[in-house]
C-alpha cells in the first residue's frame, strides 16, 4: 500500500533531532515508500467549503546536520492526502481549534487525521483523565476558592495545575495550612474566574511520572519514566527531570485496558498517558512525545508500530 501523507507540525527546521517524535514517524512513513507533505498552521485554509492547503514534498534523513529537504510546492485539497499527522505542539489555543475546523473539512472527504480532529477539541489532556474516576487519584476542578480550599485540607498533600498547561509549568504542590495556599489560587483560577485541578499529591513521583504510549488502544510494553530532580515536585523532563525506560506493570497495563476502548471510539490512535504509581493522571492527545527515548533504550520501533495502525486504518474506509 503506498499512500500520501501530510504532517502538521512547527517548523521542522527547529525541533530537536535527538528526540522529536514527529521525525521519527516521518523516518517510518517514507522507509515504506509512502509520499510525503509538510505543511505549518498557516499554510491552511478554507475555499468555498473545501479544506486546502500549500504544502511542500519533503524527504527526512538520518543525518543530524540536515535531516529535512524541501521538494515541491504545491496548493492542493487536503482531501487528495490519506492522511493528515497534526504533530503542532501545544498551546492548545484558538489558532490550534481552528486547524482542527479545517482538519475536520478534510476528514468529511475521506483523509484520515491522526488524531481524530473532533477528538484534539474535545479531550482536554487534564479534564480527560477524569472520565475514568477508578484510574485516577482523588480529584477536584474548580474555580472556587472554597471547595479548592476544603479539598486541600481533606486530602493534606495536594498539587494545584492550569488545565491548558504543559511540561509542569505553572503545577504547585501545596497542603491546607499553606500559608501561600490563598495566592496560589489567586494566580492559577485568575481570582475565582478559571478552573483548575486538584490532585491529591502522590509520593511515587519520587519513582517516576511514566509516559506510556498507546498505538491504538494498545500500550507500547516500555514506558519512559520522568524522575524529579533533586528538590523538584515535577518529573517532567522539561522541569528538569530526568529519563529512565522501564517495562510496563501489570497495574499500568490494567489502567490502559480501562481506556483502550474509548481510545480507539475517539480515533485516538497514538497517545500518551501520564502514571504516577497506580494511578492516571493526564492523557495526552495533541502531539505526545518519548518515541526516541524508548525506542533507544528498548530496542522497540514505536513508529513503525503506528504507521501499522495508520495503514490498518486506511484499508478499513477503502
Amino acid at each position: 500500500m503506498t499512500l500520501s501523507i501530510g504532517v502538521v507540525m512547527d517548523p521542522i527546521q527547529n525541533i530537536h533531532y535527538k528526540k522529536d517524535s514527529s521525525l521519527a514517524m516521518l523516518w517510518a512513513a517514507q522507509a515504506r515508500g509512502w509520499t510525503l507533505y509538510y505543511m505549518e498552521q498557516q499554510d491552511l485554509y478554507l475555499r468555498d467549503g473545501e479544506a486546502r492547503a500549500t504544502m511542500r514534498t519533503l524527504s527526512v534523513h538520518h543525518d543530524p546536520a540536515q535531516w529535512w529537504q524541501f521538494g515541491d510546492e504545491r496548493d492542493a485539497a487536503l482531501g487528495s492526502l490519506d492522511v493528515i499527522l497534526m504533530r503542532k505542539d501545544p498551546p492548545f489555543n484558538m489558532e490550534f481549534v481552528y486547524t482542527t475546523y479545517l482538519l475536520e473539512a478534510a476528514e468529511r472527504t475521506g483523509t484520515l487525521i491522526v488524531n481524530r480532529a473532533a477528538s484534539l477539541r474535545d479531550c482536554n489532556e487534564k479534564l480527560f483523565a477524569t472520565q475514568f474516576p477508578a484510574c485516577c487519584p482523588p480529584t477536584l476542578v474548580s474555580a472556587s476558592a472554597v471547595k479548592l480550599r476544603q479539598f486541600a485540607r481533606e486530602q493534606g498533600d495536594i498539587v494545584m495545575k492550569p488545565l491548558d498547561g504543559m511540561g509542569g509549568s505553572a503545577v504547585f504542590r501545596t497542603h491546607g495550612s499553606d500559608e501561600n495556599l490563598s495566592v496560589i489560587m489567586e494566580v492559577l483560577t485568575q481570582y475565582g474566574r478559571t478552573p483548575i485541578m486538584a490532585q491529591r499529591y502522590l509520593p511515587e513521583i519520587r519513582k517516576g511520572d511514566k509516559r506510556i504510549l498507546v498505538v491504538n488502544g494498545e500500550p507500547v510494553p516500555f514506558c519512559l519514566a520522568r524522575i524529579p530532580a533533586e528538590g523538584e515536585a515535577r518529573g517532567n523532563l522539561a522541569a528538569g527531570g530526568s529519563g529512565v525506560v522501564q517495562p510496563i506493570t501489570e497495574r499500568d497495563r490494567w489502567l490502559c485496558a480501562q481506556v483502550g476502548s474509548t481510545l480507539r471510539e475517539k480515533g485516538l490512535l497514538f497517545v500518551g498517558l501520564d502514571v504516577i504509581g497506580d494511578y492516571l493522571t493526564e492523557i495526552n492527545v495533541t502531539s505526545p512525545t518519548c518515541i526516541r527515548e524508548i525506542d533507544a533504550a528498548a530496542g522497540t520501533d514505536i513508529a513503525e508500530m503506528l504507521m501499522n495502525a495508520i495503514a490498518s486504518a486506511v484499508r478499513e474506509t477503502q
